[in-house]
């Protein structure tokens, strides 16, 4: 049996219409990312940098492996599982008998999902306890539209996503179940929470995927970490690095 890939693509807009652009994260079965890549799409609007993401994403991987695709923009989600059929019956009119919007890049969503097992699952976006993938997707969607470069890389250069956002404290609560869609129906998934250190001074995370210490020393997901210089490590190692 085929392992189903997990990725997570996201779209930018600085000013929407404004300087935008697209990225996409793919994992492995397990939710660690593998690669990544994104580019720039000069002045769009955020619904093409949406679009866009996904294209390249479905592009870039193998139409033989089923593919969970997660993502925060509920106007792509809702193209090409709820409202795509009615467009195509309509001649690509929508109800009020108006011009698809963004036409071409759904046509080319709808070919490269033709024959594939695809679920979308939503997952809100800018969120304490969000999605790992989708908080990288959405780092490297904004980087490209703002600095309007083109990048890629692997697990070993992951853009980092803000980690003010994540350190914010919030009530425990139970996790909420979050909506995923295919183009038949719905199930649900959660996400795991982030922690926050009480030692009132360095801000600790659990690790939401492996990495690698600056001092050259692994950690796993789960594990305790926090800021060390540029990038994240054990927060021991923070005076070694200061």
């Amino acid at each position: 049996m085929v392992e189903r890939v997990i990725a997570a693509c996201d779209g930018a807009a600085k000013g929407n219409p404004g300087p935008a652009g697209w990225a996409y994260v793919v994992a492995d079965a397990t939710g660690a990312p593998q690669r990544w890549e994104s580019g720039a799409l000069g002045h769009s609007t955020n619904n093409v940098g949406e679009l866009t993401a996904l294209q390249r994403l479905l592009a870039a991987t193998d139409p033989a492996v089923p593919l969970e695709v997660r993502l925060d923009s509920t106007y792509t989600r809702d193209s090409v599982t709820k409202w795509l059929k009615g467009w195509k019956r309509n001649g690509w009119k929508t109800a009020a008998g108006k011009p698809v919007a963004n036409q071409e890049l759904i046509q080319a969503i709808d070919a490269l999902l033709e024959g594939r097992d695809v679920t979308f699952v939503y997952v809100p976006a800018h969120q304490v306890d969000g999605d790992p993938l989708n908080a990288i997707a959405d780092k490297a969607a904004s980087d490209a539209a703002r600095t309007q470069q083109d990048a890629s890389g692997t697990a070993a250069d992951l853009p980092e996503p803000d980690p003010a956002a994540a350190a914010k404290p919030r009530p425990a609560r139970a996790a909420a179940g979050r909506g995923s869609t295919t183009r038949t129906g719905t199930t649900g998934t959660t996400a795991t929470a982030a922690k926050r250190s009480s030692s009132g001074t360095a801000r600790t995370l659990a690790a939401r995927y492996p990495g690698t210490c600056p001092c050259s020393r692994p950690y796993a997901k789960g594990d305790k970490i926090t800021k060390v210089g540029s990038s994240w490590g054990h927060p021991e190692c923070v005076a070694a690095h200061a």
